[in-house]
């Protein structure tokens, strides 16, 4: 692949400084030490190393060293391939399901104040949802098992977290002792049932969370703190329309691979859809799915496009 003409390195060097001076207050920690791994990456401040063919022992020069963090566009490739790899050895001979679990966009500002608590709520009820609908004799009737990876981007950086799942086409009788395939090629599971039910267990956990005492309500959400503001709350998240997708299935495990891949390491932005920084506004492109998936630019305040990116910085610890 092509050097990139463009790198949010060099967009957190000519602009941090400017984004922190306006929103110090408003900056984590994590988000301070994501921004000085991007800015270090790969640059004498962290040092050097030399490489050299472990097979003919030819010396390739030195090397400055990277960040290794998660959030870093550059970091990525060396982990993606070995987390690959491992799952190689985990997949079956079968055709495989891409389904998509969304929660509205009401939801986003309450996942940005309790990212840990909330995230964890979308994976544990999209695992429960694929595993309850899936083992219902009148759907599927069968133990399946799946790959989930979340994502909180969209395509402009805002944030829309949702969680991909990638499903192999078939699952266990009960017992265990007789592999299920789906009745129709190309149908596995109805979305419309998925997203019953996925919507009753992520309202049902938010209340357990509230009573709970768990969530934070800080700024513009202070008035979810009180109970009666909470329950107007949840009914208008339950009034609406909650999205599960279910895509067409892959050819196979090896079209699997390619899809992990593209996804299971990704960052917010690639450097590689940047396109300039010019006059401290950035420029990049970005897919638009609403309208045949058109491709598009979108230029931005460098300090609006450095918050937006900070909005994925994922708590220490969560596995994304």
């Amino acid at each position: 692949m092509n050097r990139p003409v463009l790198e949010v390195a060099e967009i957190f060097r000519a602009s941090a400084h400017r984004f922190i001076e306006r929103s110090r207050a408003r900056i984590a920690w994590p988000q301070h030490k994501v921004m000085r791994a991007i800015e270090r990456c790969r640059t004498a401040a962290l040092g050097r190393h030399r490489d050299r063919c472990s097979k003919c022992g030819k010396d390739l020069g030195f090397c400055f060293n990277s960040c290794r963090n998660r959030h870093c566009p550059k970091c990525q490739i060396l982990a993606r391939n070995r987390w690959v790899a491992a799952r190689t050895r985990e997949l079956v001979p079968v055709n495989y399901f891409h389904i998509v679990f969304t929660v509205p966009h009401q939801l986003s500002q309450l996942m940005l104040q309790n990212k840990r608590i909330l995230y964890d709520l979308l994976f544990r009820c999209a695992s429960a949802t694929l595993l309850e609908v899936a083992a219902n004799p009148k759907r599927f009737g069968a133990e399946i098992g799946f790959l989930c990876v979340l994502h909180t981007w969209g395509q402009t950086l805002i944030h829309h977290p949702h969680l991909h799942c990638v499903v192999p086409a078939g699952g266990f009788a009960p017992g265990g002792g007789a592999w299920v395939r789906p009745k129709r090629a190309g149908f596995f599971l109805p979305k419309e049932v998925l997203s019953v039910v996925f919507r009753g267990k992520f309202y049902n956990g938010l209340k357990v969370l509230f009573r709970q005492k768990k969530l934070s309500f800080e700024g513009s959400l202070s008035w979810l703190a009180e109970p009666h503001s909470f329950a107007r709350f949840l009914h208008m998240l339950h009034c609406h329309r909650w999205v599960v997708d279910v895509r067409k299935p892959f050819g196979g495990p090896e079209h699997v691979l390619h899809y992990l891949a593209r996804y299971t390491h990704r960052v917010a932005i690639s450097n590689h859809r940047l396109i300039s920084l010019q006059d401290g506004k950035v420029t990049f492109r970005w897919k638009d799915y609403a309208h045949g998936s058109k491709k598009r630019k979108m230029t931005l305040d460098a300090t609006e496009f450095i918050r937006r990116f900070l909005l994925h910085v994922l708590p220490k610890g969560l596995v994304r």
